[in-house]
């Protein structure tokens, strides 16, 4: 059985991308083939190379207007492409050629959409006073935080939280379900495959 190959885009620090990594070190059928970054300072490059995975640096130019990126992935054998703190919005020709999920810390609809990520997210949330937040993970299409949900956790927004107390929860259900949905999502890819 051949392994599936994920690629993770991570644009920050990449705690997610280098929880990903650690949980599937050791998996024979799912395998984090590469990291790639936009942000030449992203912390998740030095997370990859640590964990002996290849990473690749790309420029806006060469993510929305060439297909030097799809070709790095398809040349890789990726089946899936995940988001792990990557910021900008995928371009069709990438959607089309790959499967790509994303994370997002808060319970979609609510609180998505174009700059709404991290810090942003948190205080919107305690702002408008919420009693719950929590993650949706994703399918990603053409637009901010649309594509369709595969799974959503959701943790008690407390009184006197601040950004950093409610992220910190948050984080914890990251950790907790992104790899484990991730596997779900590359085994039901595997099991297309078999079947096509």
């Amino acid at each position: 059985m051949e392994a599936i190959k994920i690629a993770l885009f991570a644009s920050g620090s990449g705690t997610n991308a280098g929880r990903i990594m650690e949980y599937f070190a050791d998996n024979q059928a799912i395998k984090v083939a590469c990291l790639l970054s936009n942000n030449p300072e992203a912390y998740a490059l030095t997370r990859a190379r640590e964990a002996g995975v290849e990473t690749l640096l790309f420029d806006r130019e060469e993510f929305f207007r060439s297909s030097r990126i799809g070709d790095y992935l398809a040349g890789k054998g990726v089946g899936l492409v995940v988001l792990a703190g990557f910021l900008w919005l995928v371009p069709p020709g990438l959607l089309r050629r790959f499967t790509v999920i994303n994370i997002h810390p808060a319970l979609l609809p609510a609180y998505g959409g174009k700059n709404m990520y991290g810090r942003y997210v948190h205080e919107a949330v305690i702002r408008h006073g919420e009693s719950f937040s929590g993650i949706t993970i994703h399918y990603v299409n053409e637009k901010y935080d649309e594509g369709e949900i595969i799974f959503q956790a959701r943790c008690r927004v407390e009184p006197g939280d601040t950004p950093d107390s409610l992220a910190e929860r948050i984080h914890q259900l990251e950790y907790r379900h992104y790899p484990e949905v991730i596997e779900q999502v590359a085994d039901s890819l595997r099991r297309k495959l078999d079947l096509a």
